[in-house]
């Protein structure tokens, strides 16, 4: 659990239908769950996500909030601070 949250907060990665090209370089010596989209589920345009957004879901895994990690680049503190926070406000109860 991160950070004594009373749920478990889980992260993988969903490719964007058509984008398969990279998807070797994004797994080749990670552990990150990656799953690929296609055009006949298209989650992306479902939940109206682009390119380096992180969309987290509730216990129920419905859509709670998104963040893109663009235009919050993680490596300021406080945008990964920012989105702590978020993952802690939707998996608190």
């Amino acid at each position: 659990m991160m950070e004594g949250l009373p749920l478990e907060v889980h992260v993988l990665g969903v490719n964007g239908a058509g984008m398969e090209s990279g998807n070797g370089a994004m797994t080749s010596g990670r552990t990150l769950p990656w799953l690929q989209d296609v055009v006949a589920v298209n989650v992306w345009e479902l939940w109206q996500v682009g390119f380096r957004d992180v969309v987290i879901c509730d216990d129920d895994n419905r859509f709670a909030e998104v963040f893109n990690v663009t235009d919050h680049p993680l490596g300021e503190a406080s945008n990964r601070e920012a989105l702590k926070a978020l993952l802690r406000s939707v998996a608190t109860p």
